[in-house]
């Protein structure tokens, strides 16, 4: 139910559209599903779970037993009329010269089923089949089939261990099946009975175990119920149970369902005609990807990059923390605290016991890549605040989870082991501003002690951000003008040394292994230091930065300017056309767009441009992709200049943004910085209390005049020296109460050249057996 939805009111089941396939998906009680209904229903369909019964494909074939035959994944005829804008209620339309068949498909309201209404309309005697590519379960290779009764009608259905499902079909009350078959794929499938005879000419009961196929003859006109359960039995029972009314019923507490969250919305009322119908689209996918099995939880996509010619078990179809997080703040933003409510209770449930989340997982927990992205141990500290800012945290209790969370983030940062783009270790603008965001808005959540030594550490990370990620006088600076600017990320050396800078970083996805340094590979990454109120949109170094991003990552479309990931990024289709294969060449992202706009808007510049450019890189259904193609048109490939390329879409992340950069537009603010971060920096510098080193932070050298801070995992007394060994002093650490033990050395005397030196004893007596120093650097 939605967030502020009345008493009794159901709120929708899932059925929308991607637009480069016509894909239609449905998210039922416990299973989503995909179907293409443009090149065939059910066609490519794929799972944001592994642990429910799926479905590959659901085609229709229509022949007159003579000759003539059509699959209509082969008929691009077609046409889609969407019933009402902002709501996935869709009719589609095959037209042939010989006939016309019109489906509508919706889910059972309190069944795991989905309903498919279709009418085969022709002069002729025409005949229709379906061929179903079940796939229950993980996999699809040890699959086993059965047609049995259900009652006084005929069923066809798949299993696999505890995966099953079941179709029904009904027309007037009696079956709309007939000649069912159960085959195995390449042997005895369906598609060889209709290829060499134009019909199906013999009924099989049961096959497998392996991959399947379930085919049948249907009636000129009726409905299709496929159900989804822990059998074939008991899926069947779900289906027949959902032709018992008239397929009219659910479709209409379909669309009542829709426009009844619809109404909630007031920002559909401030888009303005321009914008209304992405806005909608938008809302409609954040809605969609919610799951109703586990509330709170959301998958990146329901769709896998390059799913045409990928293998992977888990697409998109994941969670990931940070994509939940965004997605959730643009539920808030659009009024709706409720959803965003559940997602972090799905959080707190799903954290591990050191604070941190996995990197993604499925729906109910379980990981799949685990990875560490500080900024994923950061985003829900940021919900909290974003909750608390609207005033609809309620009674959830998020005191144990900010601290797990808080504590993580001290301990592991400020690098990360990978970047938000998954790929490269080390000091990243994005991820800094968003932990250090987090530990300002968490310490609120502290007692007053903790708090201050967890600002302390924020403003310290803040205040270093230049030291440790932007670089000045080099090549790339010199030829386009400017002093400096941020690179895409710093290598873990530079917390060490600044020269590590200079090092090459490996580019991932490359297969020329043409990877430059650090010092020259250029991001976005650094306007979330603006967008989260850490500097100025007019500070000269992000100016300069911007400048340098635009140069390089930028490139004009028919749809408006895209913005790339980063120079030299290899993520993307091949030039021409091939898919991504682990090397390409990256394409623009459309979420990119959307952060360059709330640049600009913080700039003092209207984002109107942005926001155009991004309704206009929208497939045909009106959904925004992960990236779109740069070159020129590929028609044999299906790619237009300016237009989805063939990676996932939708990208829900990228429809929050878009959600978020034109309510911010309307507010005139950027409408996601966090509160008490903006109230602490407000684009400023902050000044720091002390110089930090740790294990993490292994300082070489430091400016005057501030004490250094120790930070170590666990009680120990620091032996160093001013100067040198000759008068060393031991003093022992403090405990923080967030996992760090502390202590400061009182080093504001030292003058340039001048050093400290120290080591350690650990409370069990052993010396670390190693000496550490920091020097003086000169002014300036």
């Amino acid at each position: 139910m939605g967030g502020r939805s009345r008493p009794g009111q159901v709120l929708p089941e899932s059925v929308w559209s991607r637009a480069d396939k016509d894909v239609v998906g449905t998210s039922l009680g416990h299973s989503r599903l995909w179907f293409s209904l443009g090149q065939g229903l059910l066609n490519e369909v794929f799972y944001p779970r592994v642990d429910i019964p799926q479905i590959r494909d659901l085609n229709f074939v229509v022949s007159d037993g003579k000759g003539f035959w059509i699959d209509l994944r082969q008929n691009a005829s077609y046409n889609l009329e969407e019933v009402e804008p902002g709501i996935p209620a869709l009719i589609y339309r095959h037209h042939h010269p010989r006939f016309t068949l019109t489906l509508r498909v919706c889910p059972d309201p309190v069944r795991d089923a989905i309903l498919i209404d279709y009418n085969l309309a022709s002069r002729e005697a025409l005949e229709l089949f379906f061929v179903l590519a079940p796939r229950a379960g993980n996999t699809d290779q040890n699959q086993v089939g059965s047609v049995f009764w259900r009652g006084l009608h005929q069923v066809i259905g798949a299993q696999q261990g505890p995966f099953g499902l079941a179709l029904a079909g009904c027309h007037d009350g009696r079956d709309a099946l007939s000649r069912l078959q159960v085959g195995i794929l390449g042997q005895s499938d369906a598609w060889r009975d209709l290829e060499a005879h134009h019909t199906l000419t013999h009924e099989t009961p049961q096959a497998g175990p392996g991959v399947l196929t379930l085919a049948g003859a249907l009636t000129s006109q009726g409905t299709l119920a496929i159900g989804f359960s822990s059998s074939m039995s008991a899926a069947s029972t779900l289906a027949r149970s959902s032709l018992t009314e008239h397929f009219e019923k659910p479709w209409q507490h379909f669309l009542d369902s829709w426009r009844a969250w619809k109404a909630d919305l007031d920002i559909l009322k401030d888009a303005g005609p321009e914008f209304c119908p992405t806005l909608a689209r938008s809302l409609l996918v954040l809605k969609v990807h919610q799951d109703r099995s586990f509330p709170g939880a959301m998958v990146a996509s329901l769709s896998t990059p390059w799913g045409e010619s990928s293998v992977t078990s888990g697409g998109y179809h994941l969670v990931w923390p940070r994509d939940l997080v965004e997605s959730a703040m643009a539920f808030l933003i659009l009024g709706q605290p409720g959803e965003a409510h559940r997602v972090l209770s799905y959080l707190i449930a799903t954290q591990q016991p050191d604070g941190h989340w996995f990197q993604n997982q499925w729906l109910g927990g379980r990981p799949f890549w685990q990875g560490i992205q500080l900024d994923e141990a950061a985003f829900p500290i940021l919900l909290v605040g974003f909750l608390r800012s609207a005033g609809a945290l309620g009674s959830i209790d998020v005191a144990q989870m900010v601290r797990r969370a808080v504590t993580f983030i001290l301990k592991n940062g400020p690098s990360t082991d990978q970047d938000r783009w998954e790929e490269d270790a080390g000091i990243n603008p994005f991820t800094l501003a968003v932990v250090i965001a987090a530990l300002v808005e968490g310490a609120d959540h502290l007692d007053s002690k903790e708090a201050d030594f967890v600002l302390a550490v924020a403003d310290e990370w803040n205040a270093s951000i230049e030291e440790w990620c932007y670089v000045r006088d080099t090549e790339l600076a010199r030829k386009h003008g400017v002093d400096g600017y941020y690179p895409r990320i710093a290598p873990r050396d530079a917390l060490r040394n600044r020269s590590a800078l200079n090092q090459r970083l490996l580019i991932h996805n490359r297969a020329d292994n043409d990877s430059p340094p650090a010092a020259d590979q250029v991001a976005l990454d650094f306007l979330q230091l603006v967008r989260y109120g850490l500097r100025s949109a007019k500070d000269p170094r992000i100016q300069s930065s911007v400048q340098i991003a635009d140069a390089l990552l930028s490139s004009p479309t028919p749809s408006g300017t895209v913005w790339h990931r980063y120079n030299g990024d290899g993520y993307g289709e091949h030039p021409d056309g091939r898919s991504f294969d682990g090397n390409g060449i990256g394409r623009g992202w459309p979420l990119l767009v959307g952060e360059r706009g709330h640049y600009a808007l913080a700039a003092g510049e209207d984002p109107l441009p942005y926001l155009k450019a991004m309704a206009a890189m929208t497939g045909r259904g009106g959904l925004i992709p992960e990236q779109i193609w740069d070159q020129s048109a590929l028609p044999e490939a299906g790619l237009e200049p300016g237009k989805p390329s063939r990676s996932a879409m939708p990208l829900v992340w990228a429809h929050a943004e878009f959600v978020k950069l034109l309510a911010s537009r309307i507010r005139g603010t950027v409408i996601d910085q966090p509160s008490a971060t903006r109230k602490r920096y407000g684009g400023k510098i902050p000044a720091r209390r002390y110089v930090g080193w740790s294990f993490s932070i292994q300082r070489e050298t430091m400016i005057r005049g501030y004490p250094v801070r120790i930070f170590l995992q666990a009680p120990a007394t620091v032996h160093y020296g001013l100067g040198g060994w000759e008068k060393p002093t031991d003093v022992a650490t403090r405990d923080s109460g967030l996992g760090l033990h502390y202590v400061d050395l009182p080093t504001e005397s030292l003058t340039t050249g001048q050093q400290v030196v120290f080591t350690f004893r650990w409370s069990n007596g052993r010396w670390e057996g190693r000496d550490f120093s920091i020097g003086i650097a000169p002014d300036g």
